[in-house]
């Protein structure tokens, strides 16, 4: 969000905090103040290192979890800047569902600042794809909060941003409610490579608001590998446990 955007926000929006309404906080803090910010829960290890799930206790060599081993998964790693709860998850909802879009910044600040380091280091990455939405969910809510997100890293990181490659075949329904399974099956060939497209070698960042069966992710993953991409990496602001 550019100085003049957000100073416009300021003059249209009271510089106080669009969750507890009690403290101050401005655009450029996502108008989320510090005291709600004290209560998002960054992830640290020991998660599994494939799928990102946190885990309590003192482990201290890398894992996979009984759930990743038992599934087929197209991505290489998971990994989550937050847990998905209390303020993390109202920002997201409000920002996805009631188009509080002033919330962009917050939740991307998380994602950038957990993501952006460990994707500069290592092998370097050939670009960052949002996880995109159907066109008709997309003329509905006007944006693709996975879209935002992922242009925010790719600024931050300096990764190409590919929103074009990948599209979503069908409207698929909420997952919300929705077991593991049934999940897998929603997003069975939802999506697919632009005809066209090819991504021979390429190694790619995911990236959606929330992970929590990576049911969409994988199915995301699974097109691009299809398309000759080397390696999917999957990136998202919240877990869900």
């Amino acid at each position: 969000m550019t100085g003049v955007l957000a100073e416009s926000l300021n003059l249209l929006y009271p510089p106080v905090c669009q969750l507890c309404r009690n403290e101050r906080a401005t655009a450029r803090d996502g108008f989320v103040c510090s005291q709600c910010r004290s209560h998002v829960r960054f992830i640290r290890a020991p998660f599994c290192q494939r799928c990102g799930r946190p885990f309590e206790g003192d482990l201290t060599t890398a894992f996979q979890c009984t759930n990743c081993l038992e599934l087929d998964l197209h991505f290489s790693s998971a990994r989550s800047a937050v847990v998905a709860k209390s303020v993390v998850l109202e920002a997201i909802h409000r920002f996805k569902y009631s188009r509080a879009l002033w919330f962009e910044n917050f939740l991307a600040s998380l994602l950038v600042r957990e993501a952006a380091p460990v994707l500069r280091s290592g092998e370097a990455w050939d670009g960052i794809v949002p996880v995109p939405l159907h066109p008709l969910k997309l003329r509905e809510r006007e944006f693709n909060q996975a879209a935002l997100l992922a242009g925010q890293l790719a600024r931050a990181t300096k990764l190409p941003l590919n929103e074009k490659c990948l599209r979503r075949l069908h409207p698929t329904a909420t997952q919300t409610l929705l077991t593991r399974d049934k999940r897998a099956a929603n997003m069975k060939n939802a999506f697919a490579v632009r005809r066209g497209t090819r991504l021979d070698g390429q190694r790619l960042v995911l990236v959606d608001d929330v992970f929590t069966t990576g049911a969409t992710t994988n199915a995301c993953a699974k097109a691009l590998r299809a398309a000759g991409a080397a390696e999917i990496a999957v990136w998202t602001v919240a877990r869900g446990l």
